[in-house]
C-alpha cells in the first residue's frame, strides 16, 4: 500500500521529480560516506593506503557519473548503452581474483589466491561478449554429458596434455567435449566409487544415501564434475567449490554441465556458509594440505559439517603410473586421523586410498576431551562472510545441532525445525503458496519465448529445438528458498543457487537445512563465478533492498549481465518506480525488457528481460 508520505511528495514533485530527488540523495550519500566497509590492516598500511585512496577516489567519480545518469533518467532522457568490452582477456575475467594485483598488494603464502574485492580496480564499464566460438548450451540432460568446447577456457591441447584426463573425456569432431558418465576422477568409475563410500557408511548401495540423512555434499576440488553429476542423478544436492583458475577451471566446467558450483577457497578465510551446513564434505585428490595452519583448514570442514555428517578423503595418488611412495599416502591419512580425534571425529571406514570419518552427533563429546584439545568457539549462530579462519571448534552450542539421521524428509521441514529458525508454520506456508503461484506465472510468461523459434538465433550449427534452456538458476534474494521449492514441486529440471544478501534477514541456515544450495553474498561485490554461468537470474525486491547501500545499481546490472549466459533470462519483481528505473538500466546492457503489470491492484511490477547474443 502506498504511504501518505509518498502520495504527498509525489503530488508536489511528480513521479520523475520524486525519483530524481531520491536518487540524488543516494548519490550524495555515496560520495560523502566514509569507506568503513573496507578491511584495513595497520601492519600493511604502506601497501594498502594507495589502494584505499584509489578506490575512494574511484567511488566518488563513479557516484558522480551515476548521479548524472540517473538525473537523465528522471528527466526522461535516453541513456547510452554501455560499450562492448575490448580484448580477449575480458571474456573469462573474474573480478576479485587478481593474483598479480594481490601479490603487488603484499599478500603471500597462499592468501594471494583468495578472494580480495578490496583491491579491485574496476576497468571501464563495459558489456562482456562471449568468445568467438561460443554456442548456446545443449538442453538438459544432454548438456550434462556434452558441452561446446568453445564455451569454456580449457583448450583441446590442454585436454590432450592432461594425461589420464583423456581416458575420461573424448573430443567429438572439433567443437564438443563428451563426458563419460561411467568415469571420472575416481579410478574404478564414479558408480563404483559412490558404492564404495556407501559400504563404508554401512549402506547396501549409494541409492540409500538419503536413508542415512545425506542429501547435501560439499565437493572440494570437483575436477570435471563427474562425482557431482552422479550425485545429482541420485537426487542429491552437491555443491562444487574450487579455487579460481586462469585456465581449465573446474567450476566453469561444472556449471557449463548444469551442475551446482562456485569459486571457493578457504586457505585464509571461512566459506560464506553458516556452521552445520552440509551432510558430507568430499575431497578426492583436491590438492588440499590438511595439516597446515594448525589444522584450521580441517576445522573449517568441521564447522560446515552437520552433526553425524561424513568427511570423505581420497588421498592423492598416481597409482596408474606407480610413482607415489606409500609413505606419502600414509602420512596424509595418519595426520588427518590424529587431528580427527581432537575434534570428536571417528574413522568409520577405509578402502584402498579412500578414508571416511564421521563427526560426532553427541555435543557432550567435546567436554570429555583432554584439556590440551582444540578449544570450542564462543560464537553464536552467525553466518560468516569471508571472516578469517578460526583455531577453534564452531557450532557446538547452536540450536541447529540436529544429527543428520534425525531430520525430516528431503526438502521437507517440520514445525519444530521452523521454530528453531524463528518461523511460524503459517508464515512459512503462506510464503510457499505465494511462490508456487508466482512460478506458474513466470513459466507462462517465459514458455512462449523459450520454446518458440527465436528470430535472433545465429548460425545453422545450433542444436535442434527447443533452442533455449533454463537449468542454472540464481535467486538473488532467496528468503526461505521457496522459489527453489516451487521448481521442485512443479518438476522443473533446474537447480537454484539461493543467494542471501548480507544486509537482509539471515535465512541461509533454513535454506541449507532444507537441502538446497545457498550462499551468503554482498551484492555490492561481484559474485564468485565465471562469466556466462547462469541461465536465469531472479530477484524479488532486491533493488529496493540495495537502494540504501553504497553500491551502484549500474554495476549490479553489469555484474548480472556478466554471469548470465547469452539468451538467458532475468525476472525482477519490485515496486513500480524501481522497476521503471531497472528497465532503463536493462537497455544500457542491451537486454530486451518489458514491464508486466500483475493486475492485482498492488504497486508491484515484473520486469522480464532477455540477454542478447552479441556475436563477435
Amino acid at each position: 500500500m502506498t504511504s501518505p508520505w509518498y502520495k504527498s511528495v509525489s503530488s508536489v514533485f511528480g513521479l520523475r521529480g520524486l525519483l530524481f530527488f531520491i536518487l540524488g540523495v543516494v548519490a550524495l550519500v555515496t560520495i560523502l560516506a566514509p569507506l568503513t566497509s573496507t578491511s584495513y590492516d595497520p601492519s600493511t598500511a604502506s601497501t594498502l593506503v594507495p589502494n584505499v585512496y584509489s578506490n575512494y577516489r574511484r567511488i566518488k567519480e563513479q557516484a558522480a557519473v551515476d548521479y548524472l545518469d540517473l538525473r537523465s533518467l528522471s528527466l526522461g532522457t535516453a541513456l547510452k548503452e554501455f560499450p562492448l568490452c575490448v580484448g580477449k582477456e575480458r571474456e573469462s575475467y573474474v573480478p576479485c581474483y587478481n593474483v598479480t594485483g594481490n601479490l603487488l598488494a603484499g599478500l603471500q603464502e597462499g592468501e594471494e589466491l583468495d578472494r580480495h574485492c578490496e583491491f579491485e580496480r574496476d576497468k571501464e564499464r563495459c558489456v562482456v561478449r562471449p568468445p568467438k566460438d561460443y554456442k548456446i548450451p545443449l538442453r538438459w540432460p544432454l548438456g550434462r554429458d556434452i558441452i561446446w568446447s568453445g564455451n569454456v577456457k580449457i583448450t583441446k591441447d590442454q585436454l590432450l596434455s592432461s594425461g589420464t584426463v583423456t581416458t575420461r573425456l573424448m573430443l567429438l569432431e572439433e567443437n564438443q567435449i563428451t563426458f563419460h558418465s561411467e568415469d571420472g576422477l575416481i579410478f574404478d568409475g564414479v558408480k563404483d566409487y559412490a558404492r564404495q563410500i556407501a559400504e563404508m557408511i554401512g549402506l547396501g548401495s549409494d541409492t540409500e544415501f538419503a536413508q542415512a540423512g545425506i542429501r547435501t555434499v560439499l565437493d572440494i576440488g570437483c575436477g570435471f564434475g563427474s562425482f557431482g553429476a552422479h550425485l545429482v542423478s541420485l537426487k542429491m544436492m552437491p555443491i562444487c567449490i574450487a579455487e579460481y583458475e586462469a585456465t581449465g577451471s573446474q567450476v566453469q566446467l561444472a556449471l557449463e554441465r548444469g551442475l551446482p558450483a562456485m569459486i571457493g577457497n578457504f586457505f585464509s578465510k571461512q566459506l560464506p556458509y553458516p556452521a552445520l551446513s552440509f551432510d558430507m564434505v568430499h575431497c578426492a585428490q583436491c590438492g588440499t594440505t590438511w595439516d597446515i595452519k594448525d589444522a584450521m583448514l580441517l576445522l573449517e570442514v568441521d564447522r560446515v559439517l552437520k552433526p553425524g555428517g561424513y568427511f570423505v578423503l581420497t588421498s592423492p595418488t598416481n597409482r596408474a603410473q606407480g610413482i607415489l611412495p606409500d609413505t606419502k599416502k600414509t602420512s596424509i591419512s595418519t595426520r588427518v586421523d590424529d587431528l580427527s580425534k581432537k575434534i570428536c571425529w571417528s574413522l568409520t571406514g577405509q578402502q584402498d586410498e579412500t578414508f571416511l570419518w564421521q563427526k560426532t552427533s553427541d555435543s557432550n563429546c567435546y567436554s570429555s576431551r583432554s584439556q590440551d584439545s582444540i578449544p570450542l568457539c564462543k560464537d553464536g549462530d552467525s553466518v560468516p562472510y569471508y571472516h578469517p579462519l578460526v583455531p577453534c571448534i564452531s557450532g557446538t552450542t547452536s540450536k541447529r545441532w540436529i544429527p543428520i539421521q534425525n531430520r525430516s524428509a528431503i526438502a521437507g521441514i517440520t514445525s519444530a525445525e521452523l521454530e528453531i529458525h524463528g518461523l511460524k508454520p503459517e508464515e512459512f506456508l503462506e510464503d510457499t503458496q505465494i511462490w508456487r503461484s508466482a512460478l506458474k506465472n513466470y513459466w507462462s510468461l517465459l514458455t512462449p519465448l523459450i520454446f518458440s523459434d527465436h528470430p535472433k538465433r545465429p548460425g545453422d550449427e545450433d542444436p535442434l529445438p527447443p533452442f533455449n534452456m533454463i537449468r542454472n538458476v540464481m535467486d538473488m534474494n532467496a528468503r526461505f528458498g521457496n522459489l527453489n521449492s516451487a521448481l521442485l514441486d512443479q518438476g522443473k529440471s533446474a537447480w537454484v543457487m539461493n543467494a542471501v544478501p548480507v544486509n537482509a534477514r539471515n535465512t541461509l541456515p533454513i535454506i541449507l537445512d532444507r537441502g538446497f544450495a545457498g550462499v551468503l553474498h554482498d551484492w555490492c561485490e561481484p559474485f564468485p563465478t565465471y562469466p556466462r554461468t547462469y541461465d536465469m537470474l531472479h530477484a524479488n525486491e532486491l533493488l529496493t533492498l540495495l537502494s540504501a547501500e553504497r553500491c551502484s545499481l549500474m554495476d549490479l546490472f553489469l555484474e548480472m549481465d556478466r554471469i548470465l549466459r547469452p539468451e538467458g533470462w532475468v525476472v525482477l519483481s519490485d515496486k513500480v518506480g524501481v522497476i521503471e528505473m531497472a528497465r532503463a538500466l536493462a537497455t544500457r546492457v542491451r537486454w530486451e525488457a518489458r514491464v508486466i503489470d500483475l493486475q492485482d491492484g498492488s504497486d508491484q511490477r515484473l520486469l522480464v528481460c532477455q540477454k542478447q547474443f552479441l556475436k563477435k
